[in-house]
């Protein structure tokens, strides 16, 4: 839940700071809220979470416009599921979407990136397995088990992918902590400092 949270108030100031409507606010609030159910690296059956989805969906909102746009955000807005080809996500999804990113990078992305590999039982770094090219497909994507290299498989990349302008500032200085991050830690794995 704190990770929504903090998507939440991304989402909120991002949405402040490109001047969108109160309407179009409670439906960015929506999808945060409900955009992690049918993820599927936290649920064994995508399809009952986003059945789950669809039906809070229409005991809660109203409108068939904003239901279509919330679920598209959802449905698309995932880094994996853009590797090949990018979605073009409404501006109320791609708020959503550079609110999720932002909280994937910086020192709370640090942060989960070790925490999330370390449950999975990811090697934090092995040299011997460089980190994988620029073009990527699902499932060579999902087969890293390297918790460092998924920063430069995904987090690092992630600056260059954001839609608003609030968003792109805020990655960058999120993106330099980070290469700053890894910067120490190379020195550090090689015993130099």
């Amino acid at each position: 839940m704190s990770h929504i949270a903090r998507v939440e108030n991304l989402a909120v100031s991002l949405a402040k700071q490109e001047k969108m409507a109160a309407l179009d606010v409670v439906t960015i609030r929506a999808a945060v809220l409900l955009h992690d159910i049918s993820d599927d690296k936290l649920t064994d059956d995508v399809a009952a979470a986003k059945q789950e989805v669809v039906r809070i969906l229409s005991e809660t909102v109203r409108s068939g416009e904003a239901r279509t746009v919330i679920l598209d955000t959802i449905e698309n807005m995932s880094y994996s599921k853009n590797l090949k080809e990018k979605h073009e996500l409404t501006a109320i999804g791609k708020i959503v979407q550079d609110a999720d990113r932002l909280d994937a990078i910086g020192a709370i992305g640090i942060a989960r990136t070790f925490y999330y590999g370390g449950s999975k039982g990811h090697a934090m770094y092995d040299d011997s397995q460089p980190f994988n090219p620029e073009e990527m497909d699902e499932a060579t994507y999902r087969s890293s088990a390297n918790v460092v290299n998924h920063f430069y498989e995904k987090l690092l990349r992630l600056e260059s992918m954001m839609n608003t302008e609030a968003g792109k500032k805020m990655a960058r200085e999120r993106t330099i902590f980070m290469e700053e991050f890894l910067n120490q830690l190379a020195l550090e794995i090689k015993g130099e400092k």
